[in-house]
């Protein structure tokens, strides 16, 4: 009996391990550590232990951008969860397996996994995790073009997490709400509720939620035609991004940036910065982020009278716009080339 509750204790120490490193945004120690709990889980042998390292290699592979790893993962989390009758692990599995097609722009699937979550978290009186579910639903309504949904899903996220004390989630709850202000027009009413996650990232020491809302703000400022002020912004964000090894977020600012100089009529270093951000969006596997990269590049190519490279651009952005089923872009792309 000593030798599977030394294994056990193994197990246990090397998860808090890995766990650590993923909070500290280190996920490639991370997914090693978990590959090898994987082994140690399967050798113990404990059904439930490995559903829930496999779920630990999931998010890991998820964070280092390998969507189909993580993907792959996941559903064998959902299999061992099912399998077990171990219900919570069940709506952790169905939830991140929503996350991960809501990164991949595949937004209906990502909504009925989120709904097949929501019940299981209910009944398991999980409400952290119910709210963290509905706030990635609140988001994609956003995504999909239905900000005046989200926000009245939002606002209830944010009474929800007020009530649990959950000081890192309203920051979260609080962006979600400027996102979807700034997607209605109503920037002033963005930039209110992003300024009041500021201070709360700042005190939990959020550096990536820091800098997603700074990036937000940047965004408004723009929106508000003082691209100047959005600019010195970007570049602040830029620096930090870069410092925590965020490259899907640098991805963004990049392309930020670029959009910024190409307001400015700054067309060589708009480029620039586009191309910057279209090698890591296919570098990440990004599809989404490639194709709004491209249709920018598009849009500047066009302005400048070089139709031809601007075709290009759209056409790319069209290929990889019929991978993602999702229709609004595929219309969205249609509308940039019938304008050439």
């Amino acid at each position: 009996m000593t030798q599977p509750l030394n294994k056990v204790r193994e197990w246990e120490l090397r998860r808090d391990e890995a766990n650590r490193y993923y909070q500290r945004g280190k996920f490639q120690e991370s997914l090693d550590l978990a590959t090898k709990n994987l082994y140690l889980a399967r050798a113990i042998p404990d059904r439930a232990r490995e559903g829930y390292t496999l779920n630990d290699l999931g998010l890991a592979h998820l964070s280092c951008w390998q969507p189909q790893r993580a993907l792959e993962r996941f559903h064998q989390a959902l299999s061992v969860a099912v399998e077990i009758g171990n219900a919570p692990a069940e709506a952790t599995a169905l939830s991140n397996l929503g996350s991960t097609y809501s990164r991949l722009g595949r937004f209906s699937q990502a909504l009925e996994y989120f709904d097949k979550a929501l019940p299981i978290f209910r009944r398991s009186q999980d409400t952290q995790s119910e709210v963290s579910t509905l706030n990635d639903v609140a988001l994609i309504y956003t995504r999909l073009g239905e900000p005046k949904r989200a926000l009245l899903l939002q606002h209830q996220i944010l009474r929800m997490r007020r009530l649990l004390g959950d000081f890192s989630g309203e920051a979260t709850t609080l962006n979600g709400i400027g996102f979807a202000y700034n997607v209605l027009g109503k920037f002033e009413q963005a930039l209110e509720f992003f300024q009041a996650a500021l201070p709360i990232q700042r005190a939990v020491k959020n550096l990536l939620g820091e800098a997603t809302t700074l990036n937000n703000i940047a965004s408004v400022y723009h929106d508000l035609g003082q691209p100047k002020q959005a600019l010195l912004l970007y570049y602040q964000v830029l620096l930090t991004r870069r410092a925590i090894s965020d490259r899907s977020g640098e991805a963004t600012t990049l392309h930020n940036i670029g959009f910024t100089y190409s307001t400015l009529a700054e067309h060589r270093q708009a480029m620039k910065f586009y191309k910057q951000a279209i090698g890591i969006y296919q570098e990440l596997g990004d599809n989404l982020g490639e194709i709004s990269t491209l249709l920018n590049m598009g849009s500047v190519y066009a302005t400048t009278k070089r139709k031809k490279m601007a075709r290009s651009c759209y056409q790319n952005a069209q290929e990889l716009a019929e991978q993602i089923e999702y229709q609004p872009l595929l219309e969205k792309v249609q509308q940039f080339i019938d304008s050439l």
